[in-house]
């Protein structure tokens, strides 16, 4: 086992991070407890994301929140935010909102894990994973539309490409959400594990893919991504630019 990146120090109000072996653990936190969506997380994602597909230490990542929630909850300045923002801060929110989902997809080059511990907002960078467990509290759904907003932050995206345009549409329009066990059935994500077992299962499948020679490893990962990467050069940046023109 080796100690974490120095990279991630400046990220530790954000992220716990852990490596063995080369598997690289990023947990979401907010003071200790469930990771709460703010400004500084929002940049803090993609940045932490650029800097692991960086190291070339790192060999898999798992990606993971705290306690029983992925994201639980909205930081007061997002939520109450003025409606209309400067011109400044809108560029903000829209290079920090492309670099999530962008980095992930094109700045990491080791096979990822995602591991949904409960809901909550960004599940899409889970989602994009090559593999996705979830706990059976886990819900999916995207409220943007119900409370005035264009559904176009990435979370759609993932969503169209995994669900097909009509389950996706649904979801978009009516708020309607997904359980984790039909989440399963779908193909949203592979594996719905007990809470307790979240984090094991996925150090397991990570063992699993460690056991693979390193270029084996890296270039099955292109192979996975690469529909990935066809769909955010084709609609990412459409959609979180129209997310934000009603902001």
């Amino acid at each position: 086992m080796s100690s974490p990146p120095p990279e991630f120090v400046r990220h530790a109000e954000h992220f716990a991070v852990e490596r063995r072996n080369g598997v690289l653990l990023l947990r979401m936190h907010t003071g200790g407890g469930p990771a709460v969506m703010s400004l500084g997380l929002h940049r803090a994602l993609g940045e932490a994301l650029q800097e692991a597909g960086a190291d070339p230490d790192n060999e898999v990542l798992i990606l993971t929140g705290t306690g029983d929630a992925w994201i639980g909850g909205l930081d007061p300045a997002l939520r109450d935010r003025p409606p209309t923002l400067p011109r400044e801060a809108r560029y903000d929110l829209y290079r920090d909102g492309i670099a999530l989902l962008r980095n992930l997809v094109f700045s990491v080059d080791v096979p990822t894990i995602g591991a949904l511990n409960g809901p909550g907002y960004h599940q899409e960078l889970a989602l994009a994973c090559d593999l996705t467990l979830c706990t059976p509290g886990t819900v999916f759904g995207d409220s943007h539309f119900r409370n005035g907003a264009v559904p176009g932050d990435g979370q759609h995206l993932v969503y169209q490409e995994l669900l097909g345009l009509k389950r996706a549409a649904r979801l978009l329009y009516t708020g309607a959400t997904i359980a984790a066990t039909e989440a399963l059935a779908l193909g949203m994500v592979n594996e719905v594990v007990l809470d307790q077992r979240l984090l094991p299962r996925a150090w397991e499948l990570a063992a699993e893919i460690m056991a693979a020679p390193r270029a084996t490893r890296r270039l099955t990962h292109a192979v996975v991504q690469r529909p990935w990467q066809r769909r955010l050069v084709d609609d990412l940046a459409f959609g979180r630019a129209h997310h934000l023109l009603n902001t």
